[in-house]
């Protein structure tokens, strides 16, 4: 048995399968970690949902943004965009199969020394913490009002966590850095513009995994989100957002002893907008 971690497919379901084949993916026996982002820009969100559903027990996924998109999207709260690949999942006849599905899975994903998280974790929180915090946007998203707590999940504010948030801003402030964050302050503060590499850092800003005193630097941080960041592979992180969708690679880590995998996915590129 292996588990392979895999970075963010976006409905690139032939290259998926591509690195299934690469790394001789078997189920039943082994376990396939996703970062999130299983959906949109790429081909086949449809296909990508189907397949990573089917796979049961044999599949870990975490949110990402593109995710919340689409869930946000079938609610009627998010305004599509022009650059989506969500329509085949809208008009699919098992939608709402598929769309509870996603609902359930988790923000965070812990196991022995691996933490998974589709973008990143704030330097406050320690990994029983931030379990802690995911749990909540969780049962917000798996409860009764799932779709309130949708309507009030976009926007930027606030930028700061504090434990002292309470509500929609505590809620949104937790979704933003595991799902949306790229770069913060030491005292936990978001900075939701810049998106190039580590080196265009704003003043007083670091990448998320850099940020002085970072509280889950004990455990090996599994992430995505970040395709200008490109693969990154250090003792405490591993970045596998390797720009599939943008015509790269597909990204696979097996976390037993760290293997990489990689497909090209230039049939995945998105055309300029």
């Amino acid at each position: 048995m292996a588990t392979y971690a895999i970075g963010d497919v976006q409905g690139c379901v032939e290259a998926l399968h591509r690195l299934l084949d690469a790394f001789g993916f078997e189920r039943g026996r082994d376990c396939l970690w996703f970062v999130g982002d299983l959906v949109n820009r790429g081909p086949d969100s449809l296909a990508t949902l189907r397949l990573v559903r089917d796979l049961d027990d044999g599949a870990v996924t975490v949110l990402g943004n593109h995710d919340f998109h689409l869930l946000a999207v079938a609610a009627g709260h998010a305004k599509k965009r022009r650059s989506d690949t969500l329509d085949e999942v809208l008009a699919a006849p098992d939608r709402e199969a598929l769309l509870t599905w996603l609902r359930q899975q988790p923000m965070l994903h812990v196991q022995d020394k691996w933490a998974m998280v589709h973008a990143g974790l704030l330097p406050q929180w320690n990994i029983a913490q931030a379990q802690t915090l995911a749990r909540e946007v969780e049962a917000a998203l798996r409860g009764e009002y799932w779709r309130e707590f949708l309507a009030q999940l976009y926007g930027d504010s606030p930028d700061t966590w504090s434990e002292g948030l309470r509500g929609a801003d505590r809620l949104r402030v937790i979704v933003n850095a595991m799902a949306r964050m790229r770069f913060c302050t030491a005292e936990g503060t978001i900075e939701f513009r810049t998106k190039g590499e580590t080196a265009k850092a704003p003043p007083g800003f670091f990448p998320w995994f850099d940020a002085p005193g970072r509280a889950s630097r004990d455990h090996t941080v599994i992430c995505g989100h970040w395709s200008m960041l490109g693969l990154k592979l250090r003792p405490d992180l591993i970045a596998l957002d390797s720009g599939c969708v943008w015509g790269g690679s597909l990204s696979a880590v097996r976390i037993e002893d760290r293997k990489l995998y990689q497909v090209p996915c230039e049939q995945c590129q998105v055309p300029d907008a």
